[in-house]
């Protein structure tokens, strides 16, 4: 049988490859344990001086986690959607605190659990393939594996246009905003990671003679929009705003907004917020896992599930079906810790960070 994740060590480094091409790398529970197991024991190998991560083949590196077995589970007991989310958010922590250097290669579609796998790493290597985004809030559930704390750390109002619309970025847009370290034409993704195989204590240097020159990042072109369409702190506000301004670009995104669970958008807002105050990572996943366990059980991830990827007649009913009928309230129950026996930990050998 084929593994879902190809793990070897090319003298001194490890390399983890994603090889679940149909389904876009998507992530499964079974992925996310053989990504750990594999770090744990790099982890203990003194020969072992780097990891390497990216994708065995296809058009994308990660495109999230796999979504329609979560929300069927959510469906029943939702103990497998715990047992995915708490592992996967293990692996986010272990890769956020991993003391050895990790270069992770974003080639292609990198979404949601894409995402999660590949922000905590220290060097973060973009293409002129890259897609990056975080669209949760189109399937009921809110940019996780360390959202908030990745996206609540750019600058004045892109996390909450990136959380609440699920924009998607391009490698030179990943480049100018920091969430990519490095931008490498495709063509020369091969040779380098051969480079870092052959000689990995010279790894800056390898991405120094491999960086190309970005094109302009579209981002910034609309940033000061951005900033000044998206300064409402809720999400009437910000629907406000888009309908007020009378630009077609306002008008498309306001569009775009509406189609999206207006719970998964006020949660969004809120785990903004939270996350911008978090003084650790572990923490962020702590609360995250809390969210999502109570997210998971709110009837809109299986609806948009159902209507994105499953039945995909793109017409999801979400409860409540507008934002003003989301009240504070239950965002607030949304945010309610778990008791101490269901809460999240970080692995036991990974240090608070």
């Amino acid at each position: 049988m084929t593994p879902k994740v190809i793990d070897r060590v090319e003298g001194n480094v490890g390399r983890l490859s994603l090889n679940r091409p149909k389904a876009i790398h998507a992530l499964d529970l079974d992925m996310v344990l053989k990504m750990t197991a594999s770090l744990i024991e790099w982890l203990h190998r003194d020969d072992i001086e780097a990891v390497l991560i990216d994708h065995h083949e296809g058009r994308g590196f990660c495109a999230g986690g796999d979504v329609v077995s979560i929300a069927q589970s959510a469906k029943g007991t939702g103990k497998a959607a715990r047992d995915f989310f708490f592992n996967e958010y293990r692996l986010n922590h272990l890769l956020f605190t991993y003391p050895k250097p990790t270069v992770v290669f974003m080639d292609g579609i990198t979404m949601g659990g894409g995402v999660g796998i590949s922000r905590p790493c220290r060097y973060r290597v973009a293409t002129d393939r890259t897609m990056f985004a975080m669209p949760e809030t189109s399937i009921g559930l809110f940019p996780d594996v360390g959202g908030g704390w990745h996206l609540s750390r750019l600058l004045g109002r892109l996390p909450q246009y990136l959380a609440l619309t699920g924009a998607r970025l391009d490698g030179a847009d990943c480049f100018a905003l920091g969430l990519a370290t490095h931008y490498v034409a495709h063509e020369d993704v091969d040779q380098l990671k051969a480079d870092i195989a052959r000689d990995p204590d010279r790894i800056d240097a390898h991405l120094a003679h491999a960086q190309a020159a970005p094109p302009p990042a579209r981002i910034k072109e609309d940033r000061d929009k951005i900033c000044r369409l998206f300064a409402a702190d809720t999400l009437e506000g910000v629907l406000a705003t888009l309908d007020a301004d009378g630009s077609e670009w306002a008008a498309k995104t306001a569009a775009n907004l509406r189609t999206k669970s207006p719970m998964s958008c006020k949660v969004s807002l809120r785990l903004l917020e939270e996350g911008a105050k978090m003084r650790d990572f572990a923490g962020e996943m702590g609360m995250e896992y809390a969210l999502v366990a109570h997210v998971a059980a709110w009837p809109d991830l299986a609806e948009g599930v159902r209507a994105l990827l499953i039945d995909k007649d793109n017409a999801p009913k979400w409860t409540p079906p507008t934002p003003e009928e989301v009240t504070t309230e239950m965002v607030d129950a949304m945010f309610a810790p778990l008791p101490h026996d269901e809460a999240w930990s970080p692995l036991p050998l990974v240090r608070n960070r």
